[in-house]
């Protein structure tokens, strides 16, 4: 099995590598390209124009290996399931803002009730899985029955991931790394220390085609994946984080997209608050650009921090399982 689970990963690389000149220049000839938001750092203006949507050529380069090698089994469809889900709301997102050339896609409101019925069937999966519908603190050997309010953490789950990782995909090749990175501890967590198999599968393909986009979403980028590829990335980490049972871990293991992200409810808070910045600029890695770090700096020091957080929470998981 291990051998099928390399040559997923590298077929989803090698396929998204493939196809990408071709699906940039596809982008291009359509004029498929971003809106920068005014409030962003002025930096980012001459990004303008540049082909988004690149989590079609993503979900593409996972699909292909996943669904010829795959075996199917629930765990890993519930997986593969809430990703497509998700990336297919981020495309609603993506075409909203290309078709009425603006920075602001799908309303808040209908992103939220779109990730609750997302939630609702990965809940359902679980219960064809028959997980418990518990909340595992894995640092402390420490389990709480959620009953009916399980579906309520698995949104929780799913609406922070996603958000998470979209919020990181505000530099080159920024979210595709960390993603990378959080997707290769899962594929090391479902094969060598839970066996699941199928799922380590799916998680080398998610990992192949993040390192393949990468080629083309390095900096300077010339694609971006735009909603459709982070919120697909998040749907996939949030699911599975719940079929792994590691719902709490995930707040280490993703430290990274829980940093961002809180990055700005703390610069929202206190300013609607005490009408005061924390940052120069939300999310963080915006704040050490008016700091003057270069891009790159950035993003590799971005990816160190990423490699941390998922090391230790691979750790704490087999030292859970011991």
């Amino acid at each position: 099995m291990l051998g099928e689970i390399l040559i997923a990963g590298m077929a989803s690389l090698l396929i998204c590598m493939f196809l990408g000149p071709t699906f940039v220049g596809f982008l291009r000839s359509r004029d498929f390209g971003q809106n920068i938001r005014e409030e962003g750092p002025e930096g980012h203006r001459t990004k303008a124009g540049t082909p988004t949507m690149g989590g079609l050529l993503l979900f593409l380069s996972v699909g292909v290996p996943f669904l010829i090698l795959g075996d199917y089994d629930v765990a890993s469809l519930a997986v593969f399931g809430t990703a497509m889900a998700s990336a297919a709301l981020g495309f609603a997102d993506d075409w909203t803002k290309i078709s009425k050339k603006r920075s602001l896609g799908v309303s808040a409101r209908h992103k939220l009730l779109a990730q609750a019925a997302i939630a609702v069937g990965l809940w359902l999966a679980t219960r064809e899985v028959g997980l418990e519908e518990t909340l595992q603190f894995r640092i402390f050997d420490l389990s709480v029955d959620l009953g009916v309010f399980y579906p309520v953490l698995i949104f929780l789950v799913l609406a922070g991931a996603t958000n998470g990782v979209n919020l990181t995909d505000g530099l080159d090749g920024l979210a595709a790394g960390c993603a990378a990175i959080v997707l290769f501890a899962y594929t090391a967590m479902t094969f060598i220390t839970s066996g699941q198999e199928d799922l380590a599968l799916l998680c080398s393909c998610l990992v192949g085609a993040c390192v393949g986009f990468l080629w083309f979403n390095s900096f300077p980028a010339g694609i971006f994946m735009g909603d459709t590829g982070s919120l697909g990335l998040g749907g996939a980490i949030a699911a599975l984080a719940v079929m792994t049972k590691t719902e709490m871990l995930l707040v280490i293991i993703g430290g990274i997209f829980v940093i961002e992200a809180l990055s700005v409810l703390i610069q929202v808070f206190a300013f609607q608050r005490f009408r005061k910045r924390v940052f120069l600029m939300a999310p963080v890695h915006h704040h050490f650009e008016m700091l003057a770090w270069s891009e790159t700096k950035i993003i590799l020091r971005f990816w160190i921090v990423a490699a941390i957080c998922s090391a230790i929470g691979f750790t704490l998981y087999q030292q859970s399982l011991a």
